[in-house]
């Protein structure tokens, strides 16, 4: 019955069907290595809890070199898991390494120590006795504000293709009382917030932190692409119309306008910014504020998630099915995981995100992917509302070797789109220009909480070219926005066996169109 739950609430809030949700099972099955006992259905009669009642509510993950996970949780713990691997998981074994940390939300393995971002600074975590107990606890790097707010979580580190640490800063809601005293105040614009509050921050090899890019709300995943690109994810809420990724570079103004109360620091990159219009749909934003730069993706609300986290990197060369080097994103509310492939446009990412698999036990925080390609997934619903039967917990996704029937890219054209799929599609349905449905919108930007599809558009296909592979069709589309959301549905796609997408609908963010 709690499964059934499970199902039917799924299908509540996102456009996926029961045999979408059965189908996903099948290609990619959930091992649950520990979950929250109030959580039966998701774990099997050989799943073994934690030791003494311990809550995973995992904030963190790494591996270390000897193949044990790392997890830090909300407690301020970091403990060693071994036997993860095992399926079964009746043999997962724990030690604590580390505690008395605030709130970490995020662990490293790096240069043969643990790094881990508490609320007032990054910590080095050093066991210099090789007893599994940490020894030193170093600051790394420090220098934010901290007013004492409870939204002002700290999240990371990731490495890029650099080895540079990066970490992002949640904004503070609301700021009262006694928090004011301790803000940056910006009194042109009126913003109070504390410092770097909202912004990107990188460690570089010098271990000098520096101030990168900024307008964040709740950027709570962050990792780099195949390329070694740092990008973010954040949520939707004032300033931020739905949930989004970000490719981090220096002096990108992304949304979250209180983040500019600390542009007038030295150490800024970004300058003159004296206004920040609200009430404009983005691509007139975007003209009017030189520093405000596009997400690379937009997840349109509840169709691509309510509430996106971390980021993974695919690397694992096939092991983890047909999607090598795309990113996947954790989703909180609907306990899920999302897909993104990314291409680049006169130098800048723009890329389409897809649904990949429902039915966690929890809200999905955190990802990593093991030596075998499968995902580790740190669960924690923090009290706040998600879907699934636990509160915390972690399970890990194994792919089971058959490849799902998907749209694999999707690539802007200058005159439609390219679609590659992960199996030969049948010829006559790929045609067919009424297997497809095409429409695009905007979104407004303004200091209220989130926003509505805007400017909507229906779109004509004009004509389906299917390769001679079969692998790709070529779709030509009248009406191409830039700046808009192109939203795709292909039901009628069949593969040369005659299975339908696991999952039809594809959304694209057109920042630019190719030229010719």
């Amino acid at each position: 019955m709690r499964l059934l739950l499970i199902v039917i609430l799924a299908l509540a809030v996102c456009p996926i069907s029961a045999r979408t949700f059965a189908g996903e099972n099948e290609y990619y099955r959930l091992i649950s290595v520990a979950t929250s006992a109030a959580s039966t259905t998701s774990r099997s009669k050989h799943w073994k809890p934690a030791p003494n009642g311990l809550a995973l509510e995992i904030g963190g993950m790494d591996f270390l070199d000897d193949g044990r996970l790392a997890v830090a949780i909300r407690k301020g713990e970091v403990w060693f898991l071994e036997g993860v691997y095992d399926d079964p998981p009746s043999a997962v074994t724990y030690r604590r390494f580390a505690t008395s940390l605030h709130e970490p939300l995020g662990l490293l393995n790096h240069q043969g120590d643990l790094y881990v971002a508490q609320r007032s600074e990054l910590t080095r975590l050093r066991d210099t006795d090789d007893d599994d107990v940490a020894d030193q606890y170093l600051t790394a790097a420090k220098g934010w504000g901290v007013t004492g707010h409870y939204h002002e979580y700290a999240y990371g580190p990731k490495r890029d293709g650099n080895g540079d640490l990066w970490i992002t800063l949640n904004i503070g809601l609301g700021l009262r009382g006694e928090q004011l005293k301790r803000v940056t105040p910006n009194a042109a614009l009126g913003y109070k917030q504390g410092l770097w509050r909202g912004w990107g921050m990188k460690l570089n090899g010098n271990g000098q932190l520096q101030p990168i890019c900024a307008g964040m709300r709740s950027p709570a995943g962050l990792g780099a692409n195949s390329q070694g690109d740092m990008f973010y994810t954040d949520q939707q809420g004032n300033w931020v119309a739905t949930n989004s990724l970000h490719h981090m570079r220096p002096g990108a103004f992304f949304h979250h306008a209180e983040a500019l109360a600390s542009i007038g620091d030295p150490s800024s990159p970004i300058r003159n910014v004296e206004k920040v219009p609200s009430g404009l749909p983005l691509p007139t934003a975007l003209k009017e504020i030189p520093h405000l730069r596009p997400p690379a993706v937009w997840f349109p609300y509840k169709k691509v998630g309510q509430s996106a986290t971390d980021i993974m990197l695919d690397a694992s060369g096939g092991k983890f099915g047909p999607f090598s080097g795309q990113l996947f994103v954790g989703e909180f509310t609907q306990a899920g995981v999302n897909r993104v492939f990314l291409e680049k446009i006169d130098g800048e990412y723009q890329g389409a995100c897809f649904p990949f698999r429902l039915g966690f036990a929890s809200a999905v925080l955190r990802l990593l992917q093991g030596a075998d390609g499968s995902m580790f997934v740190g669960l924690t619903n923090r009290g706040w509302s998600s879907l699934g039967t636990a509160s915390y917990g972690l399970q890990r996704l194994v792919w089971t070797g058959k490849t799902p029937m998907e749209i694999l890219e999707m690539r802007a054209k200058p005159d439609g789109f390219e679609l590659v799929f992960t199996r030969p599609v049948d010829p006559a349905s790929a045609a067919n220009l009424d297997s497809y449905k095409m429409a695009s919108h905007t979104y407004l930007y303004h200091s209220a909480y989130g926003s509505d599809e805007i400017q909507k558009a229906e779109l004509e296909v004009t004509s389906a070219t299917v390769s001679d592979d079969r692998l790709s069709v070529y779709l030509t589309v009248d009406g191409l926005r830039e700046l808009f959301v192109h939203e795709l549905v292909a039901e009628g796609i069949r593969s040369e066996d005659g299975m339908p997408l696991l999952h039809p609908n594809a959304y694209y963010t057109l920042n630019r169109i190719p030229s010719l």
